[in-house]
């Protein structure tokens, strides 16, 4: 990642304008280009190293996008959401209105979490949506080394079969 960053850095910076301010504003820049790296999250490091298939890569990243769509993560920031209006006297406030794209993407987790199985949702939570390294979750659960990528490739698989993934 730090060499993607020097990429950037080089492009923005162009050696070539070493002029006053008023130089660098008026000359034409060329197009930048943004240099992806796949590999920023755990499941796209072992899926470039070839430790995951295709078909588990894809599975895990719908069960991540059902994660971040059904809004499950932790709030790390204050709430500026308006204060609830209650109905009169002592009465409880509105329930808040859940989107339905977020209400299903909720469904979906839970229903992929329970096809993988028992004892397979605390690895895939901490690979694919906690975005911890392998060695930390096995060390986390207390498993032993190279245990958790099996286990993963195991709950991928039926992750996968349960959003139909071919």
């Amino acid at each position: 990642m730090h060499s993607n960053r020097r990429l950037l850095s080089e492009r923005a910076l162009d050696p070539r304008d070493r002029g006053t301010p008023a130089d660098a504003v008026t000359k034409a820049r060329p197009a930048r280009s943004v240099t992806v790296n796949l590999t920023e999250s755990p499941l796209g490091w072992l899926f470039a190293r070839g430790h995951l298939t295709q078909r588990q890569f894809d599975a895990g990243e719908r069960l991540r996008f059902d994660y971040e769509r059904g809004q499950l993560a932790q709030r790390v920031t204050m709430a500026w959401d308006a204060a609830p209006v209650a109905r009169g006297r002592g009465g409880a406030a509105f329930a808040p209105d859940l989107g339905g794209l977020q209400v299903d993407a909720k469904a979906r987790f839970a229903k992929a979490i329970d096809a993988a199985g028992p004892g397979l949702a605390d690895i895939l939570w901490r690979i694919v949506c906690g975005g911890e390294g392998m060695r930390d979750a096995e060390t986390a659960l207390g498993w032993p080394a190279r245990a958790g990528k099996l286990v993963l490739t195991l709950a991928l698989d039926r992750v996968a079969d349960y959003y139909r993934i071919r």
